[in-house]
């Protein structure tokens, strides 16, 4: 049989042990033609993402790729904003069905195994097919802090100190070695404003861009105690909220008077 007959069906290995509607999932992530990265610090978690408004018609604030899935957790969906958004469905009401169930929030571990099983069972029946989007997950744990997760179409998921997705991500994973490994030879700790820059830093370096404010996003999830919270919440409650443009107006201009 050719590829061609392998790549018809969703369930059905070629000779070589590949699942071709699998693979063009990923291919799908970054055919979107965006980059998204991720960064841990000690009290703070950062997604940053490109926008890219396709039409002049379209309305700036209605295209997004950060979504609030908890209080305290939120992610980044890289690839199929069609998917993506049927994925954020399904994350929160997986979310909620935890809240009430138990009565606690749920952590970004449990909930991050739970869609990366929900992902999985997409790669073994006919009648689905594989989402072609990469979520990045970032939340506070009560009990270990800042946390990331990168889940895959496949149904891998596994815990981050950086991580990307998208067009640039190869080169993103390479810039975040050098740049850990340098950071243990130096003992540095990335407090809020140092996870912050790296991840402007990151995004600005791998896609050799100066970006604007609008062609941006930032979302943060932050214990420290110099963190904006929103009114009626409580200070270092370990929030997800997504930078308004004027915010991250200020901090793009940081980072370039830093360089």
């Amino acid at each position: 049989m050719s590829r061609g007959s392998y790549d018809r069906y969703l369930t059905v290995f070629s000779p070589e042990g590949r699942l071709y509607q699998v693979e063009y999932a990923f291919k799908a992530i970054t055919g979107a033609g965006i980059t998204s990265i991720a960064v841990r610090g000690k009290d703070t978690t950062v997604v940053i993402t490109q926008r890219k408004v396709p039409d002049k018609l379209v309305e700036p604030e209605s295209v997004t790729h950060l979504f609030r899935i908890t209080p305290t957790i939120g992610c980044v969906m890289t690839g199929m904003i069609a998917d993506a958004r049927a994925q954020v469905q399904r994350t929160r009401a997986e979310a909620a069905e935890f809240r009430y169930k138990f009565g606690y929030e749920i952590t970004p571990d449990a909930l991050a195994k739970r869609m990366a099983n929900i992902n999985q069972v997409y790669t073994q029946r006919a009648g689905m097919r594989p989402q072609g989007i990469s979520m990045i997950l970032i939340g506070i744990d009560a009990e270990r802090g800042p946390q990331i997760f990168k889940l895959d179409p496949a149904g891998y998921y596994i815990g981050h100190t950086a991580c990307a997705a998208g067009q640039k991500q190869t080169e993103a994973n390479n810039y975040f070695d050098k740049k850990f490994k340098s950071f243990q030879n130096s003992n540095t700790v990335l407090d809020r404003n140092a996870t912050i820059e790296l991840a402007i830093e990151a995004l600005s370096t791998v896609c050799s861009t100066d970006f604007k404010a609008t062609e941006i996003e930032i979302g943060v999830c932050s214990i420290a105690e110099e963190e904006p919270v929103p009114e009626g919440e409580a200070k270092g409650a370990g929030l997800f909220r997504q930078m308004s443009e004027e915010e991250r107006g200020e901090w793009l201009t940081r980072v370039g008077e830093k360089d």
